[in-house]
């Protein structure tokens, strides 16, 4: 599966590889060894509690490989005519202007106005151009966005 991040989201997941890949492996091995020395394994919550770290530990080694593995750079979009992926842009909504900059799923945080390309919302941006208006269904009934800007 293809991820879209940006050049500063990949180097974060590559740092995070890194600190689980070094630091958090030796800290769980060193766990399992004092555990280990406490005697039967069948009854030691310790042992047990420092397997699943070691498990999570290695699961989420191998998560962050696969995603560095299939990323697909975000390339900031200028004078663009077209809303696509890294895009920003802004829209009227009831009278309302929001701001919005189309980001891969592993980047959203739609608070704060980074919405997936993946979400219902990201995908009807998708190559909508200026002065486009976009009817979208909510579960909350028919909202309209109209797309006043984009950078």
């Amino acid at each position: 599966m293809e991820h879209y991040l940006t050049a500063k989201k990949l180097e974060e997941l590559k740092a995070e590889l890194e600190q689980f890949k070094t630091v958090r492996r030796l800290e769980v091995a060193d766990r399992l060894k004092r555990a280990k020395e406490l005697g039967d394994l069948s009854e030691n919550s310790e042992y047990m509690e420092a397997r699943d770290e070691q498990q999570f530990v290695e699961s989420h080694i191998l998560e962050l490989e696969e995603t560095i593995k299939n990323a697909s750079l975000i390339k900031p979009t200028h004078g663009t005519k077209a809303v696509q992926i890294g895009t920003s842009f802004e829209v009227d909504k009831a009278g309302k202007t929001y701001r919005y900059t189309i980001v891969g799923a592993d980047e959203a945080k739609p608070e704060e106005g980074f919405i997936s390309n993946e979400s219902p919302l990201g995908k009807a941006f998708l190559g909508k151009k200026l002065g486009d208006v976009l009817a979208i269904k909510t579960p909350g009934g028919e909202v309209s966005y109209k797309i006043k800007n984009i950078e």
